[in-house]
């Protein structure tokens, strides 16, 4: 892969029409416009002429799909996505020193940056032969899911999005609910170190390290060989953003923040009403990683979930679990304390179970896994089970704030502070939750914007 330069223009700057990375990425690169070092204009005279002297041709790529043909959206406008290009070199091994900040430096360039790999730890789940449906009731009982599924078990009209390793769809727990979903990575740099597919976005959101399955298997499993999913009923969008990556002797996830933006965006224009994302990345620059595209979903009221992290300290802020408006989640032990190991401070929303935790593994199998990442998908589940809950008995969509004061309200407290450093509001209990929301809609349920039950129509293109 060739190197990949991401650049934002300011706004009421005039960039240049072109199709979006993602197209580029699936074999449609012919039709970007090309920028050679001998050739005229084409993304602005400015950042042309810094190009052009370093001597460097470009693809030139819209960072973002559209979410509809036909022009950028509100929404899009309002939080810069349509002003993001990446440039993609054409036949340079390297960018050239010193030519990004000369471009930084251009008066209609916010901000300009070389694609980079980043890694995320992940802790892999271990494989057991398989045990029973009841193995693990434990970490369902402390949220109280037994409960909450007397009153439903999600709804097929609520779509959840899994951004993780990829998803093993063929997995008997998995297969009824999975959509057609997408792979994202397209690494640019460092390809040797990967494992397995790394090349191309391809629609295989294939699972290579397990952790995507098992977190999947959380939310949607179908009850076979382990406890049912907090929402089997609901449907499942699996899209890869990390690869596997060789550290030492084992695979720990990696990609290209720029990838994982991408595929965010690509899960909120699907229709996806709740978003997990069992990772966290640091901050490499000082900046906000995946704000922008955070902010575009939470203007389509979608509710993202995220893990906070698994060192134990509350030193690091990683992302996207740290940005606001996003569920960043910790977890608890079996005995429904906050886990020695899950990453604490103000960030910190909700925790659930998160320890020796029971669930899918590709090829068929089943596995234990401890993290905040395994804690995130009940919080997942619990967002889309009230989302269901909505639809399917008072007819409207609940705003993610709406879905966010529920779950908070009704978490259980250690103690008479309505929130603390290490267990933010409280452990997950959705069978309140759902006895909220129950009697909030003799009252219309909420204070938020509601949707009306139809999707938008980007939706249709997953079903």
């Amino acid at each position: 892969m060739k190197p990949h330069l991401l650049l934002r223009l300011r706004a009421g700057s005039q960039g240049v029409e072109a199709v979006s990375w993602l197209d580029a990425a699936r074999g449609r690169e012919g039709d970007t416009p090309e920028l050679a070092p001998d050739r005229t204009a084409a993304l602005t005279p400015a950042v042309d002429s810094v190009l052009r002297r370093y001597r460097v041709g470009v693809h030139i790529t819209h960072e973002y799909p559209q979410a509809r043909p036909g022009g950028w959206s509100a929404d899009e406008r309002a939080t810069g996505l349509d002003r993001v290009y990446r440039l993609i070199l054409r036949d340079r091994v390297g960018l050239p020193p010193g030519m990004v900040d000369e471009i930084v430096r251009r008066p209609e360039v916010d901000f300009a940056r070389a694609a980079e790999v980043t890694s995320t730890p992940l802790a892999p789940p271990v494989p057991v032969r398989a045990l029973a449906r009841t193995t693990d009731t434990r970490s369902r009982k402390h949220i109280g899911l037994p409960e909450a599924h007397r009153l439903g078990e999600g709804s097929p009209d609520v779509v959840v999005a899994v951004l993780d390793t990829g998803v093993d769809v063929h997995h008997p727990e998995l297969e009824p609910a999975a959509l057609p979903g997408l792979d994202f990575v397209n690494i640019v740099d460092g390809a040797e170190k990967f494992v397995g597919d790394h090349l191309d976005a391809d629609p295989d959101p294939e699972d290579l390290v397990g952790h995507g399955t098992h977190v999947a298997g959380i939310v949607v499993a179908q009850g076979r060989g382990m406890p049912r999913g907090v929402v089997p009923r609901c449907r499942l969008l699996p899209v890869r953003v990390l690869g596997a990556m060789r550290r030492g002797d084992r695979a720990v996830g990696a990609g290209l923040v720029e990838n994982i933006d991408v595929a965010l965006k690509w899960a909120i224009d699907q229709g996806a009403d709740v978003i997990n994302m069992s990772f966290g990345l640091r901050s490499r620059d000082g900046g906000l990683p995946h704000w922008d595209v955070v902010s575009y979903g939470l203007r389509r009221g979608v509710t993202m979930v995220a893990a906070t992290g698994n060192d134990g300290s509350d030193r690091e802020l990683y992302y996207p679990g740290a940005l606001p408006g996003v569920i960043a989640v910790g977890a608890t032990d079996p005995d429904d304390e906050v886990a020695a190991f899950s990453t604490y401070g103000p960030q910190v929303v909700l925790t659930a179970p998160g320890a020796d935790v029971y669930s899918s593994v590709p090829g068929n199998r089943y596995a234990f896994a401890s993290g905040t990442s395994q804690a995130a998908p009940f919080v997942t589940g619990a967002a889309a089970f009230l989302q269901s809950l909505a639809v399917e008995a008072v007819g409207e969509r609940l705003s993610a704030a709406d879905i966010r004061r529920l779950l908070v309200r009704t978490a259980d407290r250690p103690d008479a502070r309505l929130r603390t450093p290490r267990g933010g509001h409280g452990r997950l209990n959705l069978a309140d939750a759902a006895r909220l929301l129950a009697y909030e809609g003799h009252r219309g349920v909420g204070t938020g914007p509601h949707r009306p039950v139809p999707r938008r129509s980007a939706n249709d293109r997953t079903r």
